[in-house]
């Protein structure tokens, strides 16, 4: 299982250096910031498990940091604990309030007591089953929100089913651990995808089994950020394999009867539905129609002798 990742965001150098000391020798992944915009930027490109929160920062408050990452489809799920000087009543309204942090800790802190309520924080989003436990992406309910939401919105928008082709045989062959760095390959490069050609409102998920993600945006994007995805996956998951295999061009694998056969490096299956294919009356509807697109889009990879490939609705095909 992938280390829990902490995000501490803090400018006095002797504190931000304990906290990561201090976190990392207890066994998690520890981020770092000094300026809120940095922090902001770590969480777009790789969300982090929980983030502690300085308030005062040289360009901008820690509170609205907290409230840029609760305005966020793609980060509100975020634990935030805020780590401040500033103990005021009212900073306390602000942070656990406004901002809706889990825990206001005011320095001086016991280093043992703020590592015993992170420890709290984190299980208790893991029991809410809200972040993917390798990508730490929304997942599960907060992805039916989002299906939700689509089928209640009376504008245009789109939704992307993306599935890594070939990923249960892939594990087989390199195993399980090698296998969640390839999930997490594929959350950063949709993040990145993301941030260079879609919005700041746009989401992604992924569901909690299986190698598939979700994204929403708006048409034109969603598109445009499907078929990037693709490309990309493409020229990159080489890397993921070992240099005979990446040669190939496949791996071999033994079938059920023990007869090798040659197997083709991973691949995306995308499918993209939008506002237009609609309407949808349930979130069952459209999580079983975007599916269904996304297996039209592995049926024509396959038989136009593709690597990854996206298939759109009915409303782009017209």
């Amino acid at each position: 299982m992938s280390k829990d990742k902490i995000l501490v965001v803090e400018d006095a150098p002797d504190i931000s250096s304990l906290l990561k000391i201090y976190f990392t020798s207890q066994g998690y992944e520890v981020m770092t910031a000094m300026r809120g915009q940095v922090a902001l930027d770590i969480c777009r490109k790789t969300p982090p498990n929980l983030a502690l929160l300085d308030v005062n920062l040289p360009d901008m408050e820690g509170y609205d940091i907290g409230r840029a990452l609760r305005q966020s489809a793609r980060t509100r799920h975020i634990p935030i604990i805020f780590l401040t000087a500033r103990g005021e009543k009212q900073d306390r309204i602000r942070g656990l309030g406004e901002v809706q942090a889990e825990y206001y800790i005011v320095k001086p802190f016991d280093i043992e007591e703020v590592h015993t309520i992170v420890k709290g924080a984190l299980d208790r989003a893991r029991q809410k089953n809200l972040a993917h436990p390798v990508t730490n992406l929304p997942t599960a309910e907060l992805i039916n929100e989002q299906y939700r939401q689509l089928v209640a919105s009376t504008g245009g928008w789109a939704l992307a089913q993306a599935h890594i082709n070939g990923f249960e045989t892939f594990t087989q062959a390199y195993g399980a651990v090698v296998g969640e760095d390839v999930l997490k390959f594929t959350a950063l490069m949709l993040n990145e995808v993301i941030n260079e050609i879609g919005g700041p409102n746009d989401f992604i998920g992924q569901m909690v089994v299986g190698p598939d993600f979700v994204m929403t945006s708006s048409p034109e994007h969603l598109k445009a950020i499907a078929t990037r995805m693709c490309e990309r996956f493409d020229a990159e998951i080489g890397l993921q394999y070992n240099y005979k295999d990446r040669r190939n061009g496949y791996i071999v694998v033994n079938d059920d009867q023990g007869t090798p056969r040659q197997v083709p490096l991973m691949s995306l299956s995308i499918g993209v539905l939008t506002s237009a294919d609609g309407p949808f009356y349930d979130i069952r509807e459209l999580s079983e129609t975007v599916e269904d697109v996304r297996q039209h889009a592995l049926a024509e990879a396959r038989e136009l002798g593709r690597k990854s490939h996206v298939s759109f609705g009915r409303a782009a095909d017209d």
